[in-house]
């Protein structure tokens, strides 16, 4: 985006909040050039120190509330929005500058969110549903996602949001397992993953065991980023926490409970039940498909490669 048309977004988006009073654009426009570009302030301190030099101007106490819209209906980037949506996935926040990072769903689509870590927010809990007040819409990479500031508010809500529906049924091959899988520990304060003890945002603090694989699933046509978690791991291979401290303390290394891991899960075949996030595919169930079905799987391919060689001579 280039710099006009940077600027021109944050400014019609501090204008939204102060509908029905004159205020002067190219004023708007000016202060938060001369902050982003001559004083090096981030964009959304740059909206806020503007938005709060307006509130006490205009002596201003509350601004207006944003328009609550479904996720399908967030389509363009600097909007001040407000979404009920249920959490659907959390995902490690690896900057300490966030809070958290996820996925968040209502009945018309998953949307990535980002809080800031800056924002002093409560912290979200997966499967929870919530409004998430006064957020600021964003387009990274193409897709869109919604930050929370501190102008924002996360409030809890009674209600269950309905989630898209979007499940599918996912057949294919463990190829690969990544990085920071296995026997892990998380943070007690943030769930962040630590990292030789250190969590990225709390220092070196008391930790609390977990299992989780991230691996990638391929069907023959396309490959699927997923996420197992501890209920996945032990309904697949009956390790659980108690069996993954016993191996990580007979062989002295925590490693050794992701090389059992991968002994009986890669390169095997699962059905699997879930929806199809941004990035991951969100597992609601997994199983083993049995060896019958992949020999007749593998047989059916087999023919199908053979018929393509006949048509090619």
């Amino acid at each position: 985006m280039r710099e006009d048309e940077k600027i021109s977004t944050l400014t019609e988006r501090v204008l939204s909040r102060f509908k029905g009073r004159e205020i002067d654009p190219k004023e708007v426009s000016r202060r938060l050039k001369l902050l982003i570009y001559e004083f090096k302030v981030p964009e959304e301190e740059a909206v806020r120190t503007v938005t709060n030099y307006l509130r006490k101007e205009f002596d201003v106490t509350e601004v207006a509330e944003s328009p609550i819209k479904t996720i399908s209906e967030l389509t363009k980037a600097g909007e001040w929005v407000s979404v009920k949506a249920k959490v659907m996935q959390l995902w490690d926040a690896e900057s300490p500058n966030l809070s958290q990072v996820g996925l968040a769903g209502d009945s018309t689509g998953i949307i990535k969110f980002v809080i800031w870590a800056k924002s002093m927010k409560p912290e979200v809990r997966e499967g929870r549903s919530y409004l998430f007040k006064n957020v600021v819409t964003d387009s990274f990479r193409g897709r869109m996602q919604i930050n929370v500031n501190r102008n924002s508010d996360i409030i809890e809500l009674d209600e269950d949001v309905n989630l898209p529906p979007r499940e599918i049924e996912l057949i294919g091959a463990l190829v690969a397992i990544q990085q920071n899988s296995g026997f892990i520990q998380r943070c007690s304060l943030c769930n962040r993953v630590l990292k030789k003890g250190v969590c990225a945002v709390h220092g070196k603090v008391e930790g609390y065991d977990d299992l989780r694989i991230k691996g990638v699933v391929d069907d023959g046509a396309n490959c699927y980023e997923v996420i197992l978690n501890q209920e996945n791991i032990k309904t697949l291979t009956g390790i659980g926490i108690e069996e993954a401290r016993r191996i990580a303390s007979e062989k002295l290394d925590r490693e050794f409970v992701l090389a059992e891991l991968k002994k009986r899960l890669l390169g095997y075949y699962f059905k699997i039940y879930g929806s199809k996030g941004s990035r991951y595919f969100l597992v609601k169930d997994i199983e083993f498909l049995s060896a019958d079905i992949v020999g007749e799987a593998e047989r059916i391919l087999s023919e199908i490669d053979e018929l393509r060689a006949k048509e090619e001579i």
